[in-house]
């Protein structure tokens, strides 16, 4: 593929991405993700805004230490003040003094800003971009300029526009990067209007940076590519102000495996779900299972004519291997699963099913019942596994339970609320009784099961619930409704999830929690 057709990944997850509301990372973090996106090769991360906190100062200290193979990383700032001279803006003193290769910086395209939000002139806007580009191109710094509210710009006044790109070329920019800052802008507007900038500037390397308040924020970000420009910006899963920038985890394979464009990280798009999800970690919110590409549900079959069609032929139901971006093909079991999603299920599992000595049709019956109640095991794999082996006579009895209390108790009018459980259980024959307390009924109940069983089992004690959710399934009946509960528990290296369905939530819980513990218990044994 020849060098032209190559596409510059610029990635601002460390600086628009923390602009999202409930996103933030540690110095840490930032140095654990600069090495992450390094490795799978990012070829540009903006590592924050020096000066604008402490945070961002620390980092740039800390990522100095870094040996990266593939990534430059940049510190990002804006234009010099108006009416002072670029060597005395203290804000560009600070970008060099952040000892980063790359630079970029940020100016006004948009008229509207210019006179309303600087309250500068014209003229003078264009002093402020030629001379901060040159100021830091003259001190040895790659120069990224940032084209603020380029298309609103260029819709209000295509000549103003225009004129700010080539002040910045003038100093000496080293891309000229088109920005719809407002995320408003419609594919063909923007195809239209960046390959205009292309042409006129034929001479230059152009960059797309692109928000998704229109929901467009991948697709405006591809037409950019397509009509010519060469560096694409966003942030990965898409985090940032508002409703976020263009997402980069869909960005980057519909580039690489659907438009055939190379860049670095084309050979690394195998790890790009472990990528996704480790950003998720570390910003410490809960995956988006709906991310094109990356998402759990990306690749999930419900339905029964589907899932029976991808498993004879898996591109009749997907658009691309999911093994490209590290994902897997998953079926889902419901109320509508026929026979052939039950044995891809099953087989998923690692359960093996004869299709000729196993009552399937009693099982199918039996799992739709479960449905009609209120169960579900879309997102609570390990309650079907564990069904699955009880239907197949594979189930070993870990414990009985026999019996379990959970009293709510508040000591003194607005003083503290207290949960204590107690349960009782049979293992080994051997009589197990404990009783622990919570600050919730349900993590009392949890405390006091594992209790009862981490003596035999100690593997019990890695498990922790790390999820819980209730949901009522039929509200019209008040409080006498049917309560669902979902739980996702963790031993530090798998992740399950179980369900439990009562029109009590304590039993409704317990049934879910049992669940976690029996699971973890089989696969130890197994």
């Amino acid at each position: 593929m020849s060098s032209d057709e190559s596409v510059i990944i610029y990635d601002t997850t460390l600086r628009d991405g923390t602009q999202g509301e409930g996103i933030s990372f540690s110095v840490t973090d930032k140095i654990r993700i600069t090495e992450k996106l390094d490795q799978f090769g990012v070829d540009y991360v903006e590592g924050g805004w020096p000066g604008s906190n402490p945070r961002d100062m620390a980092y740039f200290e800390g990522v100095k230490k870094l040996n990266l193979k593939n990534a430059k990383v940049a510190a990002f700032g804006s234009t010099r003040r108006a009416n002072v001279s670029a060597g005395e803006d203290l804000q560009l003193k600070l970008l060099l003094d952040s000892a980063t290769e790359v630079v970029t910086i940020f100016g006004k395209s948009w008229l509207l800003h210019v006179t309303e939000v600087l309250r500068t002139t014209p003229e003078e806007n264009l002093s402020m971009i030629e001379d901060s580009v040159r100021f830091l191109a003259g001190n040895g710094r790659e120069v990224v300029y940032d084209a603020e509210h380029f298309y609103d710009g260029y819709c209000d006044d295509s000549e103003y526009a225009l004129k700010t790109l080539a002040a910045a070329a003038r100093g000496g920019a080293s891309w000229l990067v088109l920005c719809d800052t407002n995320g408003g802008k419609l594919v063909d507007e923007l195809r239209e209007i960046t390959g205009e900038v292309v042409r006129r500037f034929s001479d230059r390397r152009i960059g797309v940076h692109c928000h998704n308040d229109s929901g467009l924020g991948v697709a405006v970000s591809l037409a950019g590519i397509q009509a010519g420009a060469r560096m694409v910006q966003g942030t990965m899963n898409g985090y940032g102000e508002r409703t976020g920038n263009a997402n980069l985890t869909s960005i980057l394979p519909n580039l690489a495996l659907k438009m055939d464009y190379g860049m670095n990280c084309r050979e690394h798009l195998p790890k790009l779900r472990e990528l996704s999800l480790f950003l998720d970690d570390l910003a410490n919110i809960r995956p988006n299972t709906k991310e094109p590409f990356v998402g759990a549900s990306a690749f999930a079959h419900k339905g029964g004519v589907h899932a029976n069609a991808a498993q004879k032929v898996a591109r009749s139901y997907e658009h691309l291997d999911p093994a490209l971006v590290g994902n897997r093909q998953r079926v889902l079991i419901s109320d509508m699963s026929g026979r052939s999603s039950f044995m891809m299920k099953a087989k998923e599992l690692g359960v093996h099913l004869d299709a000729e000595g196993a009552d399937i049709k009693n099982m199918l019956e039996e799992l739709k019942q479960l449905e009609f109640r209120g169960y579900e095991y879309e997102a609570a794999d390990a309650s079907f596994e564990l069904l699955l082996s009880k239907w197949l006579n594979q189930q070993k009895d870990f414990f009985v339970l026999e019996s379990y209390r959970v009293i709510v108790e508040r000591r003194g009018e607005g003083g503290q609320l207290i949960a204590e459980a107690t349960v009782k259980l049979t293992v080994n024959d051997e009589i197990h009784h404990t009783v622990a307390e919570g600050t919730g009924p349900v993590g009392a109940l949890d405390k006091a099961l594992r209790l009862a069983l981490e003596r035999v089992y100690p593997q019990i004690q890695s498990v922790e619930l790390s999820d819980f959710k209730v949901r009522i399934l039929n509200g019209g009946h008040g409080a006498e409704s049917r309560i669902r509960v979902l739980i996702e528990s963790s031993d530090g290296e798998a992740i399950w999830g179980t369900v439990g369905v009562s029109d009590n939530i304590i039993e409704a819980s317990w049934e879910a929690l049992r669940d976690a513990v029996e699971y973890k218990l089989l696969k130890s044994a197994g």
